[in-house]
């Protein structure tokens, strides 16, 4: 039985150049532990549109990082 439960995620918009104007499709992951996510982050801050990342409810405490803030959190330890 897997006792690994994942609590953070990290959300991203896939940039494809083909798309035009279009609204770009949005995937998502799921993690363990934080820091999985935060290095997960690293890796798409040069190919991926509007990072975000948070804590998946019902865990406590809430977080949500939004884009704007996704660079200094990925870099933090």
């Amino acid at each position: 039985m897997k006792t690994d439960k994942a609590i953070w995620y990290v959300s991203f918009a896939v940039r494809n150049p083909d798309a035009g104007h279009h609204r770009f499709p949005r995937q998502t992951r799921t993690f363990a532990s934080e820091l999985d996510a935060k290095a997960f982050a690293r890796t798409l801050l040069d190919q991926a549109l509007d990072v975000s990342a948070g804590t998946i409810n019902p865990h406590t405490p809430r977080r949500v990082i939004a884009p704007t803030a996704i660079t200094t959190w990925a870099g933090e330890s």
